[in-house]
């Protein structure tokens, strides 16, 4: 049997409460993965995937500078791009995928990046996260990326409920958070996740929000 679908206003003061304290503490919260140009950050954040940022910033400083934009990786060979990147996680497949990316953008959008959702998704390599994060962090469109990070952390404060995938997830968001914070609601969740709402061992004991986290209350509660 289904939950009732939650009070969306309420849930839209929650996240005016919790943004304040973000916020306050990190007003303008950003990547961690190192880049100048929209194509380093596409690059990097393919990359990423199942893989810290820590490890692919010391992966790209070597990769950009053999390849630094599309037109040079789209000329570039497999195996070479997988000897610049095999220290990151599934490296085969993310060799074919930057080189396959790189050259489908020079044939397809003369070298440009895509400004859009259904065209973005179609490039080898872009899966929706990727896409919504190029969506707002270089292109600055409205848009929400879903990591494992967001997933966890917006269950857990009870933004959302019962999202089966990072989709779901990203509607239910979509629904409550003003368009003007989802690309600072985007890092403020994955930086969460990534040091606090950890997955095994959330530190709530150090949480800053944890008066309006749903779990939290839930355990204080038991």
């Amino acid at each position: 049997m289904k939950s009732p679908t939650p009070d969306i206003q309420k849930l839209k003061e929650k996240v005016k409460h919790l943004f304040h304290i973000f916020e306050k503490q990190n007003p303008n919260p950003t990547t961690e993965l190192k880049y100048q140009t929209h194509y380093e950050l596409l690059v990097a954040v393919i990359l990423s995937a199942q893989c810290t940022d820590k490890r692919i910033n010391q992966i790209t400083p070597a990769l950009f500078r053999t390849y630094p934009d599309f037109q040079s990786l789209a000329k570039a060979r497999i195996e070479d791009v997988f000897q610049l990147i095999k220290s990151c996680s599934y490296p085969n497949n993310k060799a074919k995928n930057l080189v396959a990316m790189a050259r489908d953008i020079m044939e397809k959008y003369n070298g440009k990046i895509p400004d859009k959702l259904e065209q973005l998704i179609k490039i080898p390599g872009i899966g929706r996260k990727t896409a919504n994060v190029i969506l707002s962090v270089a292109l600055n469109k409205p848009a929400l990326a879903v990591d494992t990070h967001v997933f966890r952390v917006s269950a857990r404060i009870g933004l959302t409920k019962n999202a089966q995938n990072p989709e779901q997830t990203e509607q239910q968001l979509l629904k409550i958070i003003p368009e003007s914070y989802l690309s600072k609601a985007h890092h403020w969740l994955i930086l969460h996740g990534r040091y606090i709402c950890t997955a095994k061992k959330p530190k709530c004991e150090t949480c800053i929000i944890s008066k309006y986290c749903d779990s939290f209350q839930s355990n204080e509660k038991m």
